[in-house]
C-alpha cells in the first residue's frame, strides 16, 4: 500500500503542479496556524471554524493542518497523494460551506459580498491531478519508492 502511495513519474508538469499549489496554500495555513499574513492564529481559527461555522474541533483541526502541513508536504513531494487529498476535501468544504452563495468568480470589484468559488476548483483540479499521478521529479516521494 505504501508503494502505491509514494509511487509517480519524473514528470516535470507534477513538479511544477505540486510546488503552485503547496505556495498557494501555504500562506493560508500559516494565517491560521500562526497569525502571519493578517490571520487570527490557532487559537481565533479554531474559535471561528467552532463558533462561527459550527465544524468540529476535530475537523478545524484537519482543516489547519492540510492547509499548513499539507502544503508543505506537497512542496516537498512528501506524501503528495496524501496532502493533495487533504487540501481537495478543505477546498470542497469552503465550497459548500462559504463560498457557495456569492457565485462563481472571486470579489474583483468588491461588490460582491464575498468571493467566490473559482479559486477552489482550481486547486481541487490541481490537487486531483496531483492525487491521480503523485509527485513527479524531484519528489521524496519518488526518492522513498526508489529506495524501497
Amino acid at each position: 500500500m505504501l508503494n502505491r502511495l509514494l509511487k509517480t513519474d519524473h514528470d516535470y508538469a507534477l513538479l511544477i503542479l505540486r510546488i503552485a499549489l503547496g505556495l498557494v496554500i501555504l500562506p493560508h495555513g500559516a494565517q491560521k496556524l500562526l497569525g502571519w499574513f493578517g490571520g487570527y492564529g490557532l487559537t481565533g481559527t479554531l474559535n471561528f471554524f467552532t463558533t462561527n461555522l459550527g465544524v468540529p474541533l476535530v475537523l478545524a483541526l484537519l482543516v489547519v493542518a492540510a492547509e499548513s502541513f499539507g502544503a508543505l508536504g506537497l512542496i516537498a513531494g512528501l506524501v503528495t497523494r496524501f496532502c493533495a487529498f487533504g487540501i481537495a476535501a478543505v477546498m470542497t468544504g469552503a465550497i459548500f460551506m462559504v463560498h457557495l452563495k456569492n457565485g462563481f468568480f472571486m470579489n474583483w470589484s468588491g461588490a460582491q459580498g464575498g468571493e467566490g468559488f473559482e479559486f477552489h476548483l482550481l486547486a481541487i483540479g490541481i490537487a486531483l491531478a496531483l492525487l491521480l499521478k503523485g509527485g513527479g521529479a524531484f519528489s521524496l516521494d519518488r526518492f522513498l519508492a526508489r529506495q524501497r
